[in-house]
């Protein structure tokens, strides 16, 4: 039997947990250990999630997954599912080793991978350290994952309390990771010949570091000179003035803005515990279209919600089939224990949750094509992903995304990925991936 060695990485859950796995794999890499798929590995690192009832499932299904490859590798279970339930994660086996501090994960799977004859890249088990807050210097070691596209975590933690979220109890109050070091990490990227850096946070609306806010931010991590910079999602209330005006003065900055509404229903947005309601919602869409004309707005909703009734739902829907959204993510409401909402009465039935879910994914979707239908006719920036050169007699097709979030395909013979290519849209897909023509 061949000798497994090396260390697997399976992210669950948010951006913002991707970017934490991309530093340990970065963090591994350069201490000499492989980072390597599941099917090759001494150790599986699963780096979970707990905002919802479902979330805890797919994590311990994961875990569980992950104790069942061939060759018995232990499985190090770090992310916010660890913090909250470290026992109840522990009992799933013996071979489980549970670190709820994200720090110390480099330090753990590479000793564990260099035991029992499993040295990691032939060097031993080194003493690697982590700062999971500071964004990594390179992607490159991630498996299966392109450097194109880079997220980088400048913010982490949450005190606003929604009523059916964990995310305070497991991630802990807002702190910021300091300026300077966000912009050299993202200098270090840009000279590398990353496209585009995606700044990624809990609650990355809430960044603080001295005088320097989000606005700031931004307009500083641009002035490194990447080519594109993508906000990643952002609270209504932090939709301000000051980073709209950055936005349309910053020419790297891509004009989308994911900015979750959770529900289009004044009634359900109180019982969330939202700090707005759909007026509120509504006048800070029309302020981001009269700063940023042409931005492309996207945003999140649950369904189901305790005490949500036919009528409320119907109300949601009509919010967002209006609003003109260009992607909308749509969660059925799943009780995650130790929250407010998990005790309210009205639980709505889930028959009635997947109902009313299939129908605001039929508004999304929608809304969707009739974006993505917008676009043709126009040329675009498409940064290339993945390039698929196996196509018996014709070019290669590039895949990946444009300035506005879409998803392209598009025949490119000399494309690579981490290209940026202008093309003119041509057609839409039944999917809504847009197709066209390099220029």
């Amino acid at each position: 039997m061949t000798e497994r060695v090396g260390i697997a990485l399976r992210t669950l859950g948010c951006k913002v947990n991707q970017a934490e796995s991309d530093a340990f794999a970065a963090v591994l890499v350069r201490s000499g250990c492989r980072v390597v798929p599941e099917d090759a590995c001494a150790v599986v690192v699963i780096n979970t999630c707990t905002v919802t009832g479902e979330a805890d499932h797919k994590a311990r299904k994961a875990i569980r997954r992950a104790l069942a490859l061939p060759g018995a590798p232990t499985v190090v279970v770090t992310g916010c599912l660890a913090t909250i339930d470290p026992a109840g994660v522990a009992s799933l086996g013996e071979r489980v080793v549970v670190e709820p501090d994200k720090s110390r994960i480099p330090e753990v799977a590479a000793a564990l991978a260099g035991s029992a004859g499993h040295a990691p890249g032939g060097v031993g088990a080194p003493t690697v350290v982590c700062d999971v807050d500071a964004p990594p210097r390179a992607r490159a070691a991630t498996p299966r994952r392109t450097r194109s596209r880079v997220q980088v975590k400048v913010q982490d933690g949450c005190d606003t309390r929604c009523r059916y979220c964990i995310v305070p109890d497991a991630r802990g109050i807002p702190r910021s990771v300091p300026s300077d070091d966000v912009v050299s990490a993202v200098a270090r990227l840009a000279a590398e010949g990353v496209a585009e850096v995606v700044l990624t946070g809990i609650n990355i609306g809430r960044y603080r570091d001295g005088d320097v806010r989000l606005p700031g931010l931004v307009a500083r991590v641009a002035a490194t000179g990447v080519p594109r910079l993508r906000i990643s999602s952002v609270e209504p209330g932090d939709v301000t003035s000051e980073l709209l005006e950055v936005m349309a003065s910053t020419p790297s900055v891509c004009g989308h803005l994911h900015v979750p509404l959770q529900s289009g229903c004044d009634r359900t947005l109180a019982a969330m515990g939202r700090p707005y309601d759909s007026a509120a919602f509504a006048a800070m869409l029309a302020s981001a279209r009269a700063a940023l004309p042409g931005v492309v707005l996207s945003t999140d909703v649950i369904v189901g919600f305790p005490g949500e009734t036919d009528a409320d739902h119907e109300a949601s829907l009509a919010f967002i089939s209006a609003a003109g959204f260009a992607r909308l993510h749509v969660f059925r409401y799943s009780a995650r224990a130790g929250t407010p909402a998990a005790g309210m009465a009205g639980q709505v039935p889930m028959p009635v949750r997947s109902k009313r879910a299939a129908a605001m994914r039929e508004a999304g979707e929608a809304g969707a094509l009739r974006f993505s239908g917008s676009l043709v006719g126009r040329d675009v920036e498409l940064l290339v992903e993945r390039v698929d050169a196996a196509r018996e007699g014709r070019p290669p097709l590039a895949e990946g995304v444009t300035r506005e979030y879409v998803r392209m395909r598009v025949e490119a013979p000399a494309a690579v990925p981490g290209a940026l290519l202008a093309v003119c849209v041509t057609g839409v897909a039944p999917d809504g991936t847009v197709t066209g023509t390099v220029a």
